[in-house]
């Protein structure tokens, strides 16, 4: 009798990877043919040149060697999912959060811009400021190291377009822009569906009922 409950209790929980293992495959097959993020915009890298893009990680590394000698830096990644109304029924739902770094030749400080990229409705990508600092060099970041003032919105109002102007004249514009909104969102993507295909792996060598 207690063989048969065995036999019972393992058929029981054939069932049910069975039934995970094909609402993993259903949900495999809906991420594969469909496409969430079409490149419908103009995106370009223009003269940066991607350096890392492990597809094991989350966050893209690109440089840029300007023809003064000064070397930008941008890195990025997705950031959290926000619960701003409306924020669904954009293209690309999440925000990004790039660093762009300034070498000038000669000198070993560093100038460090934090940004934020977003999707404007429809209307292609824009990016916004929120820190900035100056670093006497690499090896000399740190939680002790004066930054700047404790916030960007210090520096006078005037300053902000001048930034950006800044920033423009380096490369930072909405083609790149664009490029980190859609590169991030497929990557995150790809990622998904291959975690889902090696969940489906996972389940499947335990879907078979043992008689």
């Amino acid at each position: 009798m207690q063989k048969v409950r065995g036999l019972v209790q393992k058929g029981a929980k054939a069932v049910e990877d069975l039934n995970l293992l094909k609402l993993l495959q259903s949900e495999i097959q809906h991420e594969l043919s469909s496409d969430p993020f079409p490149k419908s915009r103009s995106i370009s890298l223009g003269d940066f040149v991607l350096e890392w893009d492990s597809p094991q990680t989350q966050d893209v590394f690109l440089r840029r060697k300007m023809e003064c000698g000064e070397e930008v830096a941008v890195s990025a990644k997705l950031a959290p999912l926000s619960d701003t109304p409306g924020r669904e029924k954009l293209m690309y739902p999440r925000d990004v959060m790039m660093k762009i770094c300034v070498k000038k030749p000669g000198l070993s400080s560093i100038l460090q811009f934090d940004c934020e990229v977003w999707e404007n409705d429809g209307l292609g990508s824009g990016f916004e400021i929120s820190e900035i600092y100056l670093f006497p060099s690499p090896a000399r970041i740190g939680p002790n190291v004066y930054r700047g003032r404790p916030s960007y919105s210090y520096l006078g109002i005037d300053t902000h377009p001048e930034l950006d102007k800044y920033l423009a004249a380096k490369g930072i514009g909405e083609e790149l822009t664009n490029f980190l909104l859609h590169h991030l969102h497929k990557k995150e993507q790809d990622q998904y569906v291959n975690w889902l295909q090696k969940l489906e792996s996972f389940v499947a060598k335990e879907a078979k009922p043992e008689w």
